[in-house]
């Protein structure tokens, strides 16, 4: 059997879009990992389903590239929005359910603004902080982001006594350029690698950021594939609301694959 995909990347984190408002797409660990394979496959960050759902204009589900279903994931939520904005579903603003709850969002020829889910908890640590922003994530500070050692730290971290019996958790760190401004990488686990970018991780770094240095909204993020900002509103310490993950998600190609 013949499929349709499409390929969308937000600032270097790429993903398989699978258009399944019909539901029949043989959703399997095995078929999404092998897609997702950068040698074997198509290759990407993670495949994404477009799906029907009542009361709002579409469902997205999220798989990892190990093949395995992810919690809510900032770019591919971009990215899809991006991919119903294409196929006709909505002229301007939308609204979707994902496996973190509902989301709203806007499309401009070049930008998507997403409205992530709320942050209730940020844990503060002298090394660390710790938040879920849609999906867990690890926070610290390091002074030369360039030299850091991203994957052997982020996987030790992700695997360790305190995080590995729970799941694990994404690893971020940050260096501070300027006011307002930061850099940014990202150890995912799922991808358990480092992504050009990660969405629920840059809204995690620049909350804390907010936090540990008192800045306003936006904040500028540079990750290896290209800058991002977010906006907030502070509820009460520690506690957030109307976070907007905004930046670019474009269409790279489409195809078939034999499924």
């Amino acid at each position: 059997m013949k499929l349709n995909f499409f390929k969308y990347q937000g600032t270097g984190n790429d993903f398989i879009m699978i258009d399944d408002r019909s539901g029949s797409f043989p959703a399997s660990q095995d078929l999404i990992a092998s897609l997702c394979h950068r040698r074997f496959g198509i290759g990407a960050d993670g495949l994404i389903l477009l799906q029907n759902a009542d009361g709002y204009d579409f469902r997205m589900v999220y798989f990892n590239a190990d093949g395995g279903e992810g919690s809510m994931c900032g770019n591919g939520g971009r990215c899809v929005v991006r991919f119903a904005h294409d196929l006709g579903l909505f002229e301007s603003n939308t609204s979707f359910i994902a496996v973190d709850g509902p989301h709203e969002a806007t499309a401009s020829a070049d930008i998507i603004r997403l409205r992530m889910s709320p942050v209730n908890t940020v844990e503060l640590h002298d090394e660390y902080d710790f938040m879920n922003t849609g999906s867990p994530h690890y926070v610290t500070y390091v002074d030369d982001i360039k030299k850091t050692e991203v994957v052997n730290i982020g996987k030790d971290i992700r695997y360790g006594s305190v995080f590995g019996p729970v799941g694990g958790t994404n690893v971020n760190f940050i260096q501070i350029l300027g006011d307002n401004y930061l850099s940014v990488r990202t150890y995912e686990r799922g991808v358990e690698d480092e992504t050009y970018s990660c969405g629920t991780g840059v809204t995690a770094c620049a909350l804390s950021a907010h936090i540990r240095e008192g800045w306003e909204g936006p904040i500028t993020v540079e990750t290896l594939g290209g800058t991002l900002e977010i906006d907030y509103n502070e509820l009460t310490a520690g506690e957030f609301d109307d976070i907007y993950l905004i930046g670019p998600a474009v269409k790279v190609y489409e195809g078939t694959f034999d499924a």
